[in-house]
């Protein structure tokens, strides 16, 4: 009785804490339904009007901004990114963690070395960096500087240090190579690892602001979350409700990623505890 009552008990916390965590999320997707008088007038939560207006408004040919190639440059630059971050990664870890590689022990220190370091100080050198080269406002500084991350190759490389190796001499046995021996062997193997970290690298290039605000200048190469800010200076400052629209359309995208990969999460964590 008194396990069943304490059930109950942390469900009722729980359930509590977990609405309160919504209800900013909650405010934002009512108040986009709103008309701009009670947007303005009203605290109600629910509209007394419901209306499609702000929606239309943003992604008609009239909009004040162009959300639409901002969410196009964000979907391009958190799918490279991603991409670059895992393969990197992938074959970075594979090399410290399975082939003779001289100075391994170095090359592994280095890489524990840059997990302290803060992104802020190398925030900086590579502005100067791609100022230099002439790649500001272009693609290039949105994408490459993601690669250098050495999380991933921490974590897949802890993964496989101690991961047996008997697959791997029976498919040299069978003639295999290197190359196939990463695809068919041990990708299979780490695919929830990497899933996690798909997930993680896509959601923080996602969401990333201040790199991108600093090498972007011109709307056509915004990302969302740069143009979503400068909304706020712009005329729609005073139209909540297409406001929260503009936002709802840019968090969308990263909720629905998030909710079919959470499983990954959650099985990565399983298999990493049983290891």
């Amino acid at each position: 009785m008194k396990s069943k009552k304490k059930d109950i008990t942390v469900t009722l916390i729980s359930t509590g804490v977990a609405l309160i965590f919504l209800l900013p999320i909650v405010w934002m997707i009512f108040t986009s339904f709103k008309e701009l008088g009670e947007s303005l007038s009203t605290s109600s939560l629910i509209p007394k009007s419901w209306t499609i207006e702000n929606y239309t408004s943003i992604f008609g040919a009239d909009a004040d901004a162009p959300i639409l190639t901002w969410l196009m440059n964000t979907a391009i630059v958190t799918t490279a990114g991603t991409a670059l971050v895992v393969f990197v990664d992938v074959l970075a870890a594979y090399t410290l963690a399975r082939l003779n590689l001289p100075g391994k022990k170095i090359f592994l220190s280095i890489v524990v070395g840059a997990l302290t370091i803060p992104g802020i100080v190398t925030l900086f050198p590579a502005f100067f960096l791609f100022r230099e080269v002439g790649y500001l406002d272009t693609y290039a500084p949105l994408i490459l500087p993601y690669s250098a991350g050495t999380m991933g190759v921490f974590l897949i490389y802890n993964f496989l240090r101690d991961f047996p190796r008997d697959l791997e001499e029976a498919a040299i046995i069978d003639g295999a190579n290197l190359w196939h021996i990463l695809r068919h062997v041990i990708m299979p193997t780490i695919k929830p690892v990497v899933a996690t970290l798909t997930v993680i690298t896509f959601l923080a290039i996602y969401n990333d602001f201040l790199w991108p605000s600093l090498v972007t200048s011109s709307d056509d190469m915004k990302t969302a979350t740069v143009g979503l800010a400068n909304l706020i200076q712009g005329s729609n400052f005073v139209n909540p409700g297409k406001m929260m629209a503009s936002t709802v359309v840019a968090t969308v995208p990263a909720l629905i990623i998030f909710i079919f990969a959470n499983k990954y999460f959650v099985r990565s964590v399983t298999n990493t505890g049983i290891k």
